[in-house]
């Protein structure tokens, strides 16, 4: 090729969109949005001390019966998230059907243990071992659980008779003299 010839720029192939590259992006923005989502969610927090606790929250006891906490204002109520499979819960099982059973004859007092990821059957074991009377109830779907924002069982609230948390014991009570004074306390406000 001599100076004087010209060469002709080969044209340039043109950029063909990718449908694999685009379904690959466009759910890791998805992914990523939904994640943003759920840590938002759980930077707010569960019910907070002082806060109310959502009135429209309830669950059916092993027996049936149906409790809604919109409809326990006037008491107050001790919500204690336990399971069968907890080892700790054990340990607190018997001094807190001992304060119940102290607590129940008032009729201004409810204990409301919530059953959490058990199954029916060892749950009701668990019951009738440590011979527990107040009622209890599987957490279907985690709402309670979610709602408190609970780290683990066992866990307990006390909810005062205007409907506020007042009360909360991530862990095993360590005694019924520490059950008894959170109730009080409770019951004084």
């Amino acid at each position: 090729m001599n100076a004087t010839e010209t060469q002709t720029p080969e044209p340039t192939p043109k950029k063909r969109i990718s449908w694999g590259a685009v379904a690959v992006w466009g759910g890791l923005i998805a992914l990523l949005v939904i994640v943003g989502l759920m840590l938002n969610r759980t930077q707010r927090g569960g019910v907070a001390i002082g806060d109310t606790v959502p009135a429209d929250l309830e669950v059916t006891s092993f027996d049936g019966t149906t409790y809604r906490m919109g409809d326990l204002r006037g008491k107050v109520v001790l919500l204690n998230f336990w399971a069968s499979w907890c080892t700790t819960c054990k340990d607190e099982a018997v001094a807190l059907e001992q304060a119940w059973r102290m607590f129940q004859p008032q009729g201004d007092v409810l204990f409301l243990g919530l059953d959490y990821v058990d199954t029916e059957p060892d749950a009701l074991v668990y019951l009738a071992r440590y011979d527990i009377t107040y009622p209890n109830g599987p957490d279907k779907g985690t709402r309670w659980a979610q709602t408190f924002r609970i780290s683990g069982v066992p866990e307990t609230y006390i909810v005062d008779k205007e409907g506020r948390l007042v009360y909360k014991k991530i862990g095993p009570f360590q005694s019924l003299n520490e059950i008894v004074a959170a109730i009080q306390q409770a019951l004084e406000k």
